[in-house]
């Protein structure tokens, strides 16, 4: 019997659940086309960070493979049957039902085949225009011509026929799709009332033969050559951090191959002479359908017709805050609590904005993990220093996919006269925090921002997150003792009693309050623990909750994508229910419910339960003491619960 599943078969599960709302026919058509390109987004980051992590291994020696807990060639081949068959459901998809339902609509999607003489006098112009610089072709020689493919960049393999030449003799060539220069989707003139549109591909197929005069084209098929994306500075303990961040983002487009994306009607003999083109292995070759980089379809024109879309979601003014007359009065009087995109995010902008010219503020500081490319935040960070303020700002750079962006913030806001703090060797900081110090008629008084998502004013109206402004000091104190470890890497002078750190007591307290409910539950009083969170995938505390389970302890578990534990085994995890959701809006907030014998100790946090939080970074967890913000936290997991399970149960204690 299976105990723990493996994250990466349970993250590709979480992906299908991407793809089956493209599939869904209750979701708007352009919408289920962004599902397309979610799906495909993640899968790409997947191979790059997640798939090359795993060939890496192949490589290692056998005593360190057998330190592993999981055989890597065996995960891998695992891996390509579920994309695979993803796969051909994802074409199914495109072409039996979205090409299909865009027709109803008077939208055709064209080949290059099925072009009439006025638009392929089009093409040919746009093609003259816009596309002969960027196409290069270039003929394949094998030991003699290899071009450098780029990371995750669109080609066509052409098969060719000299005509000076024996029929029998193949010559190959190479054709950049030049997708990152210009649109993938080139709409067509209307004719008879309908719209037209064809993807960049099938201009250049359709311009090959001008490309290669002499030959005859027996065919072409697409491909696109993924690179390890993995920074491998996680483990290294020494030296200038930045500056290896720095190298390696340079080396990251040229990185090993971790799989080469192929057309699925691509004939064998073709495929053999790119796998010793690109001396590439079985075990790195994932067929696909006829085009790649399908994260494009976020691209696909609309025409304007709304009706195809979801209408706007407007998110609702937080009345308590936006606007306020004596914004930090009203923190100082009470909690609130925020839920963004549902909430508008202007009051965390205006908690900057209004602290940097506040003349009674003296201190600002925040962690930054992402942060979007235009930043009002940033802005008044600079404002505030123009003002007088003390600003710091700690900058992970490690965060994935957005280093160069986080450097390129550093330098921008040390110019201005923000002290910067950067990444720990070995450690990530991805703590949600920001703390104001203000001079009020009886001293000065710290102001907290915690929040479960990022600063960035860009993912704010697609994430779902919760974030709490609070001015009481059981927390203030100890997120003023968390940026001073931040700041000078000393241990704080006494432990933390209210906020879960982590390094500190995160991984502790959790296990304790697991312990809690169990005994409650072997006394035969009310236990129960709700969790909503990102990832699930620690072996430890999944084992507390098998223990839980076991006792008698009822456990939900709302998790969006990956989740190592199997819900439902008998004598193992039969009391434990796991939902996932999938909509509109990703679902990024972390909630930790424990029924405390009726007294909820609730908390709202950065952290999944996955052991790289867990245990190798600064991870925060909030405790909610304002009673009507638990109860919002608690009607918020009902709900989500309830529309997944059509139920009426209530995590609130029992009586």
């Amino acid at each position: 019997m299976e105990y723990y599943l493996h994250r990466d078969i349970s993250w590709l599960s979480f992906n299908e659940r991407v793809l089956q709302e493209a599939s869904n026919k209750q979701n708007p058509l352009f919408e289920r086309f962004k599902f397309m390109a979610i799906y495909s987004n993640n899968l790409d980051e997947f191979f790059r960070v997640r798939v090359a992590n795993h060939r890496n291994l192949l490589r290692v020696g056998k005593k360190t493979k057998a330190q592993l807990d999981y055989d890597p060639k065996e995960l891998i081949k695992q891996i390509k049957e579920i994309v695979n068959d993803q796969q051909e459901e994802f074409y199914r998809i495109f072409i039996e039902d979205l090409l299909p339902e865009l027709k109803r609509n008077r939208i055709l999607m064209v080949r290059h085949t099925q072009l009439d003489e006025d638009q392929k006098a089009f093409i040919d112009q746009y093609f003259n225009n816009n596309m002969l610089p960027y196409v290069q072709p270039v003929l394949l020689v094998k030991d003699k011509i290899r071009p450098f493919l780029n990371n995750a960049a669109l080609y066509l393999i052409v098969v060719l026929l000299d005509r000076s030449r024996s029929e029998s003799h193949r010559d190959y060539a190479i054709i950049k799709i030049p997708s990152d220069h210009l649109p993938r989707f080139i709409i067509l003139p209307e004719s008879s009332g309908h719209q037209y549109v064809i993807m960049l591909d099938e201009l250049v197929r359709h311009s090959i033969p001008w490309l290669f005069p002499g030959y005859d084209i027996i065919d072409s098929f697409s491909i696109k050559l993924t690179r390890d994306a993995e920074l491998y500075i996680d483990d290294e303990f020494s030296g200038d951090l930045i500056e290896k961040i720095r190298k390696s983002l340079t080396n990251r487009n040229i990185g090993p191959a971790s799989r080469l994306v192929y057309d699925r009607d691509m004939d064998s003999v073709t495929l053999n002479f790119l796998k010793e083109m690109f001396d590439l292995e079985t075990i790195d070759l994932f067929p696909e359908g006829r085009y790649h980089n399908n994260m494009d379809f976020f691209q696909f024109p609309d025409f304007g017709l709304e009706h195809l879309k979801l209408a706007d979601l407007v998110p609702l003014e937080f009345e308590p805050l936006e606007g306020a007359r004596d914004f930090f009065s009203r923190i100082r009087w009470r909690d609130y609590l925020i839920h963004p995109p549902y909430h508008s995010y202007e009051s965390v902008i205006q908690f900057f904005e209004r602290a940097a010219t506040d003349p009674d503020v003296t201190h600002i500081k925040l962690v930054q993990y992402r942060v979007g490319t235009q930043s009002r935040i940033m802005s008044a960070l600079k404002q505030a220093v123009q003002n007088g303020k003390q600003v710091s700002i700690f900058i992970e750079v490690k965060a994935r996919f957005d280093e160069e962006a986080n450097l390129r913030w550093g330098e921008e806001l040390e110019k201005h006269g923000v002290t910067v703090h950067y990444s720990f060797p070995g450690l990530k900081v991805h703590a949600k925090l920001a703390m104001v110090r203000r001079l009020e008629k009886d001293g000065p008084l710290l102001y907290t921002y915690l929040s479960t998502g990022n600063f960035h004013e860009g993912t704010v109206r697609v994430y779902s997150d919760v974030g709490l402004f609070t001015a009481d000091e059981r927390i203030t104190g100890e997120v003023a003792q968390v940026f001073s470890f931040l700041e000078t890497v000393k241990l704080p002078d006494k432990p933390f009693e209210h906020l879960l750190v982590g390094q500190f007591n995160l991984v502790d307290t959790l296990t304790d309050l697991i312990h809690a409910e169990i005994s409650a539950a072997e006394k035969g009083l009310p236990a129960e623990i709700c969790l909503k969170l990102n990832s699930l995938q620690d072996p430890f505390l999944i084992n507390e909750l098998y223990t839980a389970s076991t006792a008698g302890v009822r456990v939900r578990i709302i998790v969006r994508g990956i989740c190592s534990l199997v819900p439902g085994l008998p004598g193992i995890s039969e009391n434990i229910e796991v939902i996932s959701i999938v909509d509109r809006f990703l679902e990024h907030t972390r909630i930790f419910f424990f029924h405390n014998q009726g007294t909820p100790r609730i908390y709202i946090s950065s952290a999944d339960w996955m052991v790289r939080n867990l245990y190798y970074r600064i991870e925060t967890a909030c405790p909610i003491y304002h009673p009507a913000i638990r109860e919002i936290l608690i009607d918020l997991f009902e709900i989500q619960w309830g529309c997944a399970e059509g139920t009426g149960h209530r995590c609130r204690p029992t009586q």
